[in-house]
């Protein structure tokens, strides 16, 4: 654990000692960055044990917590769960570094084999929101509790509703979408 900066990271931004005791998204996160580092094991008997493990542990959290954070996702460092359960995260999507994420969040694709959002860092995304389909959401985008994107959201600007609609835009103006070298490099290792 003390090797990987992006556990380090989730820890720090969670802001309490011994996070994995009190704040059930941790079991989550740490499960993943787990996976994470299993997968870069060279191929070989203990990694297929290790994967085992992982699987195993994937599970249980997942039951325990209801949050899904599968270990093909691409997510950043410092991401910060708040609340308990119901978040799903599709095994294709890219998660930039410090984003926001609530309970009952679903960011995953419209239809079956379909593509999945890009999501920039420093995004807010409220509790229940849906995010669904290959779209990108721009670096320090918030998403309001509720809402269904089904389009891209530019950098900075604020998206409510069912479907999403830009109701603020960062500095009053339009901005086009942007993505951090992170998020695009993230995006380009899954070919989105």
């Amino acid at each position: 654990m003390a090797e990987d900066p992006d556990w380090l990271a989730d820890v720090e931004r969670c802001g309490v000692k011994r996070p994995l005791l009190k704040e059930q998204s941790m079991w989550a996160i740490w499960v993943y960055r787990y996976g994470r580092r299993v997968d870069r094991r060279a191929d070989g008997f203990i990694k297929r044990r290790l994967t085992t493990v992982y699987w195993l542990l994937f599970r249980l959290v997942e039951t325990l917590t209801g949050i899904g954070l599968p270990k093909a996702a691409h997510i950043g460092p410092a991401l910060r769960i708040w609340h308990f359960g119901n978040i799903f995260v599709h095994p294709g999507v890219v998660i930039g570094a410090r984003c926001t994420l609530r309970q009952g969040v679903t960011l995953g694709n419209r239809v079956e084999d379909g593509p999945v959002p890009v999501i920039g860092d420093d995004v807010d995304i409220g509790a229940y929101a849906q995010v669904l389909g290959g779209i990108r959401l721009g670096d320090g985008c918030r998403i309001g509790a509720m809402a269904v994107v089904l389009t891209d959201v530019p950098a900075g600007a604020t998206a409510v509703g069912i479907p999403a609609r830009i109701v603020e835009m960062a500095g009053g103006e339009s901005a086009p979408l942007e993505t951090s070298a992170v998020t695009r490099r993230n995006a380009e290792e899954v070919g989105i």
